[in-house]
């Protein structure tokens, strides 16, 4: 666990839209019911915490990789000439 967790779990007030920058820190039973913001590496990512997210990491939860388009639609392209 982290110090700063300890320190936000005791004012419950304050973890509405809580920022965190820490994705290896696991997720504490406090934390349920809670909106949450974690970092990525390049922005926010808003995350509700519920019982089933409990024991896990936060960097679960907020993908840091971009995801590939699936590429059903090509285009036209350049027929054979290179």
């Amino acid at each position: 666990r982290d110090a700063f967790l300890l320190k936000m779990r005791s004012k419950r007030e304050n973890l509405s839209s809580r920022k965190i920058w820490s994705r290896r820190s696991s997720i504490l039973p406090e934390f349920v019911d809670c909106f949450v913001q974690i970092y990525n590496g390049k922005t926010f990512v808003r995350c509700k915490i519920t019982e089933g997210k409990v024991g896990h990491k936060f960097g679960e939860f907020a993908s840091a990789r971009k995801r590939k388009p699936s590429r059903t639609y090509i285009g036209p392209g350049r027929k054979g000439k290179r």
